[in-house]
């Protein structure tokens, strides 16, 4: 539940065309978000299992810079510097320090899977809908061409700023995460020390290395 952030879907156009519009959708949201100086969001999000009788809903922010981000929700803080991960868990008074993989990756960080769908994941167009935001998008959707505990993520990328508005992530056991995003601000620039766990404004908190 911790890890998910991302885009959605909806209708359905020929094969051939449709990859190559997919192709070119998400091509102009990487550059949208590689050009974007830093960015800040905010989201919600809806965990669904009927199978692991999981209903669950909470809201956050995420700011980006590259490929590292920082992601604050109710219970969670999480600080990545483009190699490390720190997870704070309030509850516990606890911080796991961990090597993430790319599947948490792109359960976390809408930027991996911008910079690296192509390599990873098969794209198709499946038409235009309107975001939960109110404004015009396109729906793509992504299914991993190998080994991946993600089953298939659904894309609803604005269809003028060509950035994330909502994203679906279906896993293989069941459970599907819903992400919808919403006041987002470019620009911001962070320096790269804000997205690292800094020990001393956590004091008596418990560190855990996971690597």
């Amino acid at each position: 539940m911790k890890n998910s952030l991302y885009i959605f879907i909806f209708l359905l156009f020929a094969s051939g065309i449709s990859a190559q519009n997919a192709v070119g959708i998400l091509d102009k949201a990487a550059v949208a978000y590689n050009t974007s100086n830093g960015l800040s969001a905010t989201f919600a999000i809806r965990a669904h299992s009927e199978q692991q009788n999981i209903a669950e809903s909470f809201e956050g922010k995420i700011n980006m810079k590259g490929d590292k981000f920082t992601l604050q929700t109710p219970d969670i803080l999480t600080w990545y510097d483009g190699s490390t991960q720190w997870t704070y868990m309030t509850h516990a008074d606890e911080v796991n320090i961990s090597t993430p993989t790319g599947d948490e990756l792109q359960l976390t960080n809408p930027s991996i899977l911008l910079n690296s769908y192509k390599k990873g994941f098969t794209a198709v167009f499946k038409g235009e809908s309107t975001a939960p935001n109110g404004k015009a998008a396109y729906d793509v959707t992504l299914t991993p061409k190998g080994k991946s505990d993600i089953t298939k993520i659904e894309l609803q990328i604005e269809k003028y700023a060509s950035l994330p508005a909502c994203i679906v992530i279906q896993m293989k056991n069941g459970l599907s995460n819903t992400i919808v995003i919403s006041d987002v601000k470019t620009g911001i620039n962070q320096p790269d020390s804000f997205f690292l766990f800094n020990e001393a404004n956590y004091p008596g908190v418990e560190i855990i290395d996971l690597r």
